[in-house]
């Protein structure tokens, strides 16, 4: 495989854009795919595209000459547009660029799948959590808007995937909160997150997210992999931080929050209740990067 322009979709956005700055930074010649104006000075081509129109959707990827498509144009949650708006938009736009990609003979997309896609901080019931820790074949069971469509574009991304004329890599990314240091300090250094003090904290950085959190130099190096990589059809990776956003053990995070989940593995101290070895062996990623080393 050889990739030597790429482009990201939704590059105006955080994590869009510091994926931008990553590329360049590795040596790649970067495309942003947005719409609006522009609010990067880093790409080298910008193009403005509404990627809930195929044909708009094709002819921005075309016209780019890209080897690989970084997909983060997507709404980031279900709390300002309808429901029908949030499905949508993760939904149809993955639709578009992957088969877009597909068409034009592309090596490698990567897209924008969330914690969300096994029922997590926006549904009105607690997140289903059956084992620890959570790997990538977790039961996925979201109710809400946001979590039903990413878990339907990791679906379709599956169906294409297995088309036997594609020869894409496709790979998902479940992203929990990405945060900066900035966000780091104030909701994890200097906040409250003691065993008793987390039944409190916000949904976001709490027990329906798994405690979870990644810190947006490691969100925009694993998108890098996934583009990178070399597997057949799609599969779905976790991307979150080694470690959980609490300052209590892990062990007693998951004997306090999660009783009727079955413990799989011995933790250590901090460890993350997430499951990252299939992002370890076909992206050969791991996160470098935490909130107590701040």
């Amino acid at each position: 495989m050889t990739i030597s322009t790429i482009a990201v979709t939704g590059g105006n956005g955080k994590i869009g854009s510091a994926i931008l700055e990553h590329l360049a930074d590795h040596g790649y010649e970067t495309v942003n795919i947005s719409r609006g104006k522009r609010c990067e000075g880093v790409s080298d081509t910008y193009i403005t595209a509404n990627l809930l129109d195929a044909g708009e959707t094709y002819g921005a990827i075309a016209k780019t000459g890209t080897d690989a498509v970084i997909h983060m144009g997507t709404i980031p949650d279900p709390y300002s547009d309808p429901d029908y708006r949030v499905y949508e938009s993760s939904v149809m736009s993955a639709k578009h660029v992957l088969e877009a990609a597909d068409s034009l003979g592309l090596e490698s997309v990567c897209l924008p799948s969330s914690i969300n896609a096994i029922g997590s901080e926006h549904q009105e019931r607690n997140a289903d959590i059956r084992y620890l820790p959570v790997d990538e074949a977790h039961p996925r069971t979201p109710d809400d808007p946001y979590g039903i469509a990413k878990h339907a574009m990791e679906v379709t991304a599956d169906g294409v995937g297995r088309r036997p004329s594609t020869d894409l890599t496709i790979a998902s990314l479940r992203y929990p909160w990405v945060t900066t240091e900035e966000e780091m300090r104030e909701h994890f250094v200097e906040a409250d997150r003691s065993l008793e003090a987390l039944a409190k904290v916000h949904p976001a950085t709490g027990r329906d997210v798994l405690f979870s959190y990644l810190a947006v130099d490691d969100a925009t190096s694993i998108a890098r992999k996934a583009v990178e990589a070399d597997f057949e059809g799609h599969e779905v990776f976790w991307a979150v931080a080694g470690d959980t956003t609490a300052a209590a053990r892990t062990t007693d995070i998951a004997a306090e929050y999660y009783p009727n989940a079955e413990i799989e593995t011995e933790f250590s101290e901090h460890e993350t209740l997430v499951d990252l070895s299939k992002a370890a062996e076909l992206l050969d990623w791991e996160p470098q990067h935490s909130w107590r080393d701040l």
